[in-house]
């Protein structure tokens, strides 16, 4: 499991998954709230906005967000993931990858 870190003006947010911080730079919405993952603040959603933009690709692949075990979705993306078609882009960003860069 990896941290993400990214500064907003003078505070430095921290997020202790993956998936935190996909949850945290989502629009906010009730449900999420509710189930207690959901960005306290504006500035807070930013920063997992931007922490999420400066992942590589390749992580995605190394932190499953629901266990391979319980999904079926998970098991077919890692079991038929083509590593040899990837590994040109795999040490993109996903800003990098969604900008072409």
């Amino acid at each position: 499991m990896s941290s993400f870190v990214h500064t907003v003006g003078l505070q430095t947010y921290r997020f202790d998954s993956l998936k935190e911080v996909m949850a945290k730079a989502s629009p906010a919405r009730s449900g999420d709230f509710l189930a207690g993952v959901a960005a306290s603040n504006d500035a807070e959603r930013v920063a997992a906005q931007m922490a999420l933009a400066d992942i590589p690709l390749s992580h995605f692949l190394s932190e499953a967000l629901i266990p391979y075990e319980d999904d079926e979705v998970t098991r077919l993306i890692i079991d038929t993931h083509d590593r040899q078609a990837f590994a040109p882009v795999s040490h993109l960003t996903s800003a990098a990858f969604a900008t072409g860069c």
